[in-house]
């Protein structure tokens, strides 16, 4: 290991990392709950300042993969299509297998400039946790609970709202619903057997209702279904600590152009031809384990210096005091001091390891019991 890939494996960097996000954060989220003045007097102008808060939020973990770790993401598109995206809203598709997926996902959004109004369709629990949770509900992101007749009005309403949204935006959306592992793939395939589904190698039974509400609820307002196929080269398995120690991961993005007049508007029809579009991301990364690459041409868009200076900001902003304050503590001598800085760097390292903890494939959400699957009609 070489004296830089060292330094960015130091514990102190990390915390480094997690204070700025930490403080950063918090800041942000005041500042967002005080522009909650705005919403009856000027909505747009609401949601355009919550656009660029929460970029300062979310480009920061975006930095982490670009310029900390260096990871590089080729796309494989069509070149036609290549200079709509950014242009347009869209909903994005994209397979649900590694650690940092959604952080890819986010450097899709970002590259093309995007990132800052953004949404996802997340977890119901995810709304109260500070900083990112916070702050994604100043951004009308949209939560679900995954029980269909509690999330059928509450997410149509939710997605409904977006559709004056003034900030150009893509819609990440994992079908799956949870991260690929053996035992869940095992378990989705005896849904799909059961229903007279098509098996699937490397991907979960998608689930339809999601992205048919969807796609009904931003019809004339997105113009495209981006499918979105992501993989990493040499049989590479990213972790989120490895992006924090530094590590440079080879990833590689299929990107098809969808325009939405080719999805049916009827919820049936729209759930068969999602589970078709899964069916054919499954032959592309059967090609993709053979050959070593998608179809269609490589590109890399250029990586934007933003997320960068926006990190520097913060971190010029809140460094200086932070390490003066423990200077300070450190030399008063005091054994209570001093004991306090432990417990609080303790408290910082278990913080970070539990960050990173919570993203593991491992502790993702559970598929489901087999008998509560062949009951739902998705």
């Amino acid at each position: 290991m070489d004296l830089v890939g060292l330094l960015k494996s130091q514990f102190l960097c990390h915390l480094v990392f997690c204070y700025v996000f930490i403080a950063s954060g918090l800041i942000i989220n005041t500042i967002q709950l005080f522009t909650l003045l705005l919403w009856p007097i000027n909505k747009q102008l609401f949601r355009k300042i919550n656009c660029r808060l929460s970029y300062c939020v979310s480009s920061q973990l975006v930095m982490l993969l670009e310029w900390w770790s260096g990871t590089e993401c080729v796309i494989h598109t069509d070149p036609q299509a290549y200079p709509k995206y950014g242009k347009e809203n869209a909903i994005v598709v994209l397979n649900h297998k590694f650690e940092i997926d959604f952080l890819c996902g986010w450097s899709l959004a970002e590259r093309f400039g995007v990132l800052g109004g953004s949404k996802v369709l997340a977890k119901k629990e995810l709304a109260y946790v500070p900083i990112i949770g916070w702050m994604w509900y100043f951004t009308e992101m949209v939560f679900c609970t995954r029980k269909w007749e509690q999330d059928r009005k509450t997410v149509s309403k939710s997605l409904l709202h977006l559709r004056d949204y003034p900030e150009k935006y893509f819609f990440l959306i994992h079908c799956e619903g949870t991260r690929f592992t053996e035992k869940k793939h095992q378990i989705s395939m005896q849904v799909a057997q059961a229903k007279g589904l098509p098996s699937l190698k490397y991907h979960l039974l998608p689930r339809t209702k999601g992205f048919a509400i969807t796609v009904r609820s931003l019809r004339n307002v997105v113009s495209a279904v981006y499918d979105c196929t992501l993989n990493f080269r040499n049989n590479e398995n990213p972790t989120l600590l490895g992006v924090l120690n530094g590590k440079k991961y080879h990833a590689d993005l299929y990107v098809r152009r969808i325009p939405l007049e080719e999805v049916p508007e009827d919820e049936d029809e729209c759930s068969a031809w999602l589970h078709k579009l899964y069916q054919e991301k499954d032959a592309f990364q059967e090609e993709y384990y053979r050959t070593g690459t998608f179809p269609e041409t490589p590109m890399v868009p250029p990586r934007r210096p933003w997320t960068l200076i926006n990190w520097l900001f913060w971190a010029s902003l809140l460094l200086y005091p932070f390490f003066r304050f423990l200077i300070n503590m450190i030399s008063s001598g005091s054994s209570v001091t001093l004991a306090s800085f432990v417990l609080v760097f303790f408290v910082a390292s278990m913080g970070v390891r539990w960050m990173i903890g919570v993203t593991e494939i491992d502790k993702g959400s559970a598929y489901g019991n087999i008998d509560s699957k062949q009951k739902r009609s998705d």
